[in-house]
């Protein structure tokens, strides 16, 4: 990882999972970059993340676009895993009430 990349993003067994994430934080790097893929702009992610910077946001993009692959298999496992769950432990889901009208 380059020297700019390492002041932004950081790895760490036991903290979200070992998922790339932002240096300080347990932000990670799906949950700025997917999104921004998405179409959300650089300043919406910022109100949703004030205490990270613009650099921290770029850098998270920078990375999944020279990881994509590991991001996306990330973000798969954890949909495989979720689904797993629910089918195993179906009285541990709280699934959120509809709101009624």
């Amino acid at each position: 990882m380059n020297a700019t990349l390492v002041q932004h993003i950081e790895m760490t067994p036991g903290v979200v999972g070992g998922k790339p994430r932002i240096a300080g934080t347990r932000i990670r790097v799906a949950d700025v970059a997917l999104p921004y893929e998405a179409g959300t702009s650089v300043p919406e992610i910022l109100e949703w993340f004030p205490h990270i910077s613009e650099s921290d946001v770029h850098a998270a993009i920078a990375f999944y676009w020279d990881n994509r692959e590991l991001i996306d298999g990330q973000d798969e496992d954890e949909r495989n895993a979720e689904e797993w769950f629910r089918r195993a432990y179906p009285h541990l889901v709280h699934e959120p009430r509809s709101e009624r009208v």
